[in-house]
């Protein structure tokens, strides 16, 4: 691939974030939108400004002849790892959004699957590229804080009727997966990219206001040690009324204590480490807004951006599919304390 040369993106799925991804290709210099996958039609979708070929499947995509280098998997969670299958069997690169798919197995037929063709597989975990995410994982690698003791990872959000839409994906055990999978795997990603992987896992979970709505509970309080050393703690809910309350993780280290707050983890709160001056950090994105909820940071230029420069040879890509793998198995063992609980 030439440096001068575009990429083209084809993007299955025209929802929110099927549409955030085309838009932001659409703005890259160096990418081309060349189509769009979706079950609705392109009027249905909202999605008549995208002037680009509209396919119901991705088999009448790859049919069409096409010239395609990249398609981004944008549809509901419980779709991502059969999707990225066709892509790859197809010999395109993928972009899958969070999760990689909703169980480590069918994670790894995806990567054995990129393996034999030789094919990028890029995850959507945008929160690393939040200023206060970059910042601190050069504290931790550069472990200016010492040996790590404890951290905490706080995630209290809003998820009520306006979100979990009757007939819709939402909320549905085999299309969305429950609570950690589609909420808060982004911060699961940032534990992991921070300190690495768990083990004895002991949670407690509950369903407070969802029973309604959902196949899965809204809420849990999850404790657990560190391979590398040190404990932590995962508290979570999308029972909070109203609006979203706070994203945030809490570390306490052997040099000093850094809290990153703020609705969706995007603020420094406190950075207490002995003879360490704090930089100034560039401002964060504000957080994707959907209406009446809102989510995770919109870095999604960053993501297409880092797809770009890859395959182009100048980088490598920041979330690749091991590491999306382990974020997957983290919640699946997570998940399994919470399905021994329910069996007993």
């Amino acid at each position: 691939m030439t440096d001068s040369s575009k990429i083209k993106f084809a993007v299955v799925g025209a929802g929110h974030i099927g549409k955030r991804h085309a838009e932001m290709v659409r703005r890259d210099e160096e990418s081309e939108l060349v189509a769009m996958v979706d079950v609705r039609s392109q009027e249905e979708c909202e999605a008549t400004h995208l002037d680009v070929p509209f396919f119901t499947t991705m088999e009448e995509m790859f049919d069409s002849g096409i010239e395609i280098d990249v398609v981004n998997v944008c549809t509901p969670n419980g779709l991502h790892a059969e999707q990225s299958l066709a892509a790859l069997e197809a010999k395109k690169h993928v972009v899958v959004e969070k999760p990689m798919g909703l169980s480590k197995d069918n994670c790894e037929k995806v990567i054995y699957k990129s393996l034999q063709e030789s094919k990028h597989v890029f995850c959507v975990m945008q929160n690393r590229y939040s200023p206060p995410s970059e910042w601190i994982k050069s504290v931790v690698e550069d472990k200016i804080l010492g040996d790590i003791f404890m951290v905490q990872l706080n995630c209290y959000w809003n998820r009520d009727d306006r979100y979990y839409m009757k007939g819709g994906w939402k909320g549905t055990q085999n299309l969305d997966g429950g609570t950690l999978f589609t909420q808060f795997s982004h911060f699961i990603d940032i534990m992991y990219w921070l300190f690495g992987d768990i083990d004895n896992i002991q949670g407690k979970f509950k369903d407070f206001t969802h029973a309604n709505s959902t196949d899965f509970e809204d809420s849990g309080m999850v404790n657990f040690d560190f391979v590398n050393g040190g404990m932590g703690c995962l508290n979570y809910s999308t029972a909070v009324a109203d609006q979203n309350l706070e994203s945030s993780i809490t570390i306490i280290g052997s040099k000093g204590s850094v809290k990153i707050g703020g609705q969706y983890m995007n603020e420094v709160e406190v950075c207490n480490i002995n003879g360490y001056e704090m930089p100034e950090l560039k401002a964060a994105n504000p957080a994707n807004d959907y209406g009446p909820y809102k989510g995770s940071a919109a870095n999604h230029n960053y993501v297409i951006k880092n797809v770009i420069d890859t395959l182009k040879g100048r980088t490598t890509a920041t979330t690749n599919a091991l590491e999306g793998l382990k974020v997957v198995e983290i919640i699946e063992r997570i998940y399994k304390v919470r399905n021994e609980q329910i069996d007993i």
